[in-house]
């Protein structure tokens, strides 16, 4: 059995029927969680391993657990910061911005993978420009170079917890005002002056071994009349030709008002599929879901087969009891819980209103 190209959520915090119906479904290769879907550590662990039994290969599972204002498990999980915080500290001590980089991507994979979570949707790799409210404290830095190594680092961190990395949102969402869960953003830059700032971060990402790419909801109409998601240029000719990306690809959430330039749910799907996505999202629309599976037909290609395999959670992901007696985890959350406790408070984002992708 092959790894279905999409990927949807569920309604709370056990299975429904429903629930188990659609993920049984062939075409189904992954699940989103949200913070409906949490309640306690236990539980969580509960639910995941629910989710891997449905079928084999199992289900991949993933989350938007950024830190900051997008991070879908509080109770239980340690308080990450929003990554500007980073960038912040970038300008006055890159050593240790780096440093403390690597120590936050440790512990949001590590604790994740203890929940038999396979990966979150980070880093973001945007730009902030000072006009994206949706992106906003989410991005880095202003500088495509910091965004790149504070990436880099965090990725580092993942990767020694037995998780893959996913840069958003491709080729930048961070210049338009427009959020793309509510409007169609329209970026009119040339190309020329998005590859030499807004690229830069995903083309260093690249040669980083960065292991997949979300795309954005956000028409670029000097490149292509289609938002970079459903576009063959964006998605073949830039990052798979001129980058070199040979990673996943994953679609925004098709649900998202940035999508619907390209019709129906199903129409979105071929649209994202047929432009170079392995694997298209569906979140917090049932309906939408139940139409999609009904009326796609798609078979998942050896080489998409591949690449989302090597999403699956690492086996070196450790309870957290046996965490808690890892000196590289509790000098990680010291360092973290440190940073953190010496920034502004800032208020975490609840469903349904935190970005998705």
């Amino acid at each position: 059995m092959t790894i279905g190209p999409v990927m949807v959520d569920v309604k709370g915090t056990t299975l429904t029927d429903d629930d188990v119906r659609r993920l049984s479904h062939p075409l189904v290769g992954g699940v989103i969680l949200f913070t409906r879907n949490y309640h306690s550590p236990a539980e969580l662990l509960e639910l995941t391993q629910a989710i891997h039994a449905i079928k084999s290969p199992s289900l991949l599972i993933a989350v938007d657990h950024e830190g900051g204002r997008v991070q879908r498990f509080r109770e239980g999980f340690s308080r990450l910061p929003a990554m500007r915080q980073l960038g912040h500290l970038w300008d006055r001590e890159a050593r240790q911005a780096r440093r403390l980089a690597r120590q936050i991507g440790y512990v949001l994979a590590a604790e994740l993978r203890a929940y038999g979570v396979d990966f979150s949707f980070t880093p973001v790799l945007d730009i902030d420009y000072g006009e994206s409210g949706v992106i906003g404290d989410r991005a880095f830095h202003r500088d495509p170079q910091a965004i790149a190594e504070l990436a880099h680092e965090l990725h580092i961190g993942l990767r020694d917890a037995g998780m893959a990395s996913v840069g958003k949102h491709y080729p930048g969402h961070g210049y338009v005002r427009a959020d793309s869960h509510t409007e169609v953003p329209i970026d009119e830059r040339d190309l020329v002056d998005i590859e030499f700032t807004d690229l830069l971060p995903f083309r260093q990402m690249t040669n980083f071994g960065m292991t997949a790419v979300m795309p954005a909801h956000v028409i670029y109409p000097k490149v292509d009349k289609k938002p970079a998601g459903f576009s063959k240029i964006w998605l073949q000719e830039i990052l798979r030709g001129r980058l070199g990306f040979e990673g996943v690809i994953f679609s925004d959430d098709l649900s998202m008002e940035g999508a619907s330039t390209e019709g129906s749910i199903v129409a979105r799907a071929y649209s994202a599929l047929h432009a170079g996505c392995d694997m298209v999202l569906v979140c917090n629309n049932p309906a939408a879901a139940d139409e999609l599976l009904n009326g796609l037909e798609w078979t998942t290609s050896p080489a998409s087969m591949i690449r989302l395999t090597r999403m699956r959670g690492g086996p070196n992901a450790m309870s957290m009891d046996r965490l808690q007696e890892s000196r590289h985890y509790r000098d990680a959350i010291a360092d973290v819980a440190l940073f953190t406790g010496n920034q502004a408070e800032f208020a975490f984002a609840d469903d349904p209103t935190a970005p998705r992708g």
